[in-house]
């Protein structure tokens, strides 16, 4: 044997902190979500920004920064407000494939190819004559783990309907444990699914009670004389977002994060008791945004750390027609416990939480690996695999240089005040051995391969530094990050790093 294997499991390394909790039994919805509101007029943007399609821009940055989240299907959906009846004001559209991104965008920005110059700087006639020329945005990234892969699986999803207020369009991230007993639930208020789906069971639980929501206010205008026409006007007004989402999730068991838009122009966003799944959001006089990564947003619109905020376990984010933004407690929150896969694997390392958690998992790692190779610091080389794990790597050094110090303290304090400087000049030069030694040169989803299939995959797309080992001398230690759940330490059997 080449070198000495050490296999260290993180999972058994205790924290002292709480954000990395349980992760779903069975992997269905990891995905991404962006939703835009415009708070002000189309020509706003134009004016300001250049470009009526102001949106859409921010909409494909949005996505293309989550790109991470979702690697198999993208979509996005639109709404106009006050557009005359007998006129289109949703738009959607949907992609799957390798290019899911690019096609998406190139399918929506080629409706405005045959603009004038004229045309495109005025936005009244873009949003009376074009589609996705909405205030309301909502975008979704795919990541198909489970399930089918096919253009029927993307978000977001059209609950259709000829009453404005009755339309409902969702995109969800989550992974709900009663599914059964949901579908179940909408079987007995008489409904009749047109299949099993978590997707569509709980976009039509929501409309279920969206609809119950609007014939309420509907009866109550009715029987105070009220034509039908003038009953539209005070449904937008006086609909009960709250209302809807307290009643329609009262039964909701898992981790979610589903953002809502209703035809006329009321928008949500709701997030599971434990916070298991992601959103953060931001908003100022101009706009409104929500993502499921918070460094997609301060990229996007060039903002703080600060600026930012997360929406709380249990809360939703609802956003009225007219304007209004509140943070709402629908369900009381529980226990925090984040999901491993979304904080580790999906996750993108530049948020400054996701930063200092992986480097503390590293760090943590430290004091044990030391026991597992006999203090030898002069005889363990010490890398990471893959390019994901360099984080946890930092943490670890930091761990592991602190520990040399103690080392070096302890060696010069034992040579006593007549220490030769020549003894001391040697124990100060002790350092920690830290090289590269495995690069992937490819980009290959193993995780989901079977044992067979992910141990030939990983021969062939990981690339060795050769010539740095000492042969049936040396120790490697790496610190992995590449399987569903969380970090750990080892060398790949199927790596090797001889001189």
């Amino acid at each position: 044997m080449p070198f000495q294997l050490i296999n260290f499991a993180l999972l058994f390394v205790p924290t002292s902190f709480d954000s990395i909790g349980i992760m779903s039994d069975q992997i269905k919805h990891e995905c991404g979500l962006a939703m835009i509101r415009l708070l002000t007029p189309l020509d706003y943007y134009k004016d300001k920004y250049g470009t009526a399609l102001y949106g859409l821009n921010k909409m494909q940055l949005l996505l293309q920064k989550q790109r991470n989240r979702g690697q198999d299907g993208a979509g996005i959906a639109t709404i106009k407000f006050d557009i005359p009846p007998g006129n289109r004001y949703i738009s959607r559209h949907r992609t799957i494939g390798p290019s899911y991104l690019k096609d998406l965008f190139d399918s929506v920005y080629h409706n405005f190819a045959d603009c004038t110059p004229e045309q495109m700087d005025d936005a009244a006639w873009l949003k009376k004559n074009k589609p996705y020329m909405g205030e309301l945005l909502l975008g979704h990234l795919r990541y198909g783990t489970h399930g089918a892969n096919n253009i029927e699986t993307v978000h977001p999803f059209l609950r259709q309907n000829n009453w404005i207020s009755r339309n409902l369009v969702c995109a969800g991230n989550f992974n709900l444990t009663n599914i059964d007993e949901l579908f179940n639930e909408l079987l007995s208020f008489g409904q009749y699914p047109k299949e099993v789906s978590d997707t569509v069971t709980v976009m039509e639980k929501i409309g279920h009670f969206l609809d119950d929501e609007v014939q309420r206010i509907f009866d109550w205008y009715k029987h105070e004389g009220y034509d039908n026409i003038e009953i539209n006007k005070f449904i937008e007004k006086e609909i009960d977002i709250k209302r809807i989402l307290t009643r329609s999730s009262r039964r909701f068991d898992g981790g979610y994060v589903i953002a809502g838009l209703i035809g006329h122009g009321d928008a949500f966003v709701l997030r599971d008791t434990a916070g298991i799944r992601p959103a953060f959001y931001y908003h100022d006089d101009e706009i409104c945004v929500v993502a499921s990564e918070r460094p997609a947003l301060q990229t996007c619109l060039d903002i703080r750390y600060t600026q930012v905020k997360e929406l709380q376990p249990g809360n939703a984010l609802i956003i009225r027609k007219n304007g209004d933004i509140s943070e709402e407690n629908i369900k009381e929150p529980t226990e925090r416990k984040s999901c491993t896969f979304e904080r580790i694997y999906f996750s993108r390392g530049t948020d400054r939480d996701i930063y200092l958690e992986r480097k503390m998992l590293g760090r943590l790692l430290a004091p044990r690996i030391l026991e597992a190779v006999n203090h030898d610091f002069k005889n363990t080389i010490f890398s990471f695999i893959p390019n994901t794990a360099e984080v946890s790597f930092f943490g670890l050094l930091e761990g592991l240089d602190e520990e040399l110090n103690k080392v070096k303290a302890d060696k010069i304090q034992a040579l006593g005040h007549d220490a030769d400087q020549a003894a001391i000049g040697e124990i100060l030069s002790m350092r920690v051995r830290s090289e590269k030694l495995a690069i992937k040169d490819e980009k290959l989803r193993t995780f989901i391969a079977d044992d067979g299939a992910r141990n030939q995959l990983v021969s062939h797309i990981y690339d060795v530094t050769y010539g740095i080992v000492h042969n049936e001398v040396d120790t490697i230690v790496l610190i992995d990050d590449s399987i569903v759940g969380a970090p750990r330490l080892e060398t790949a059997s199927s790596i090797s790093c001889q001189n």
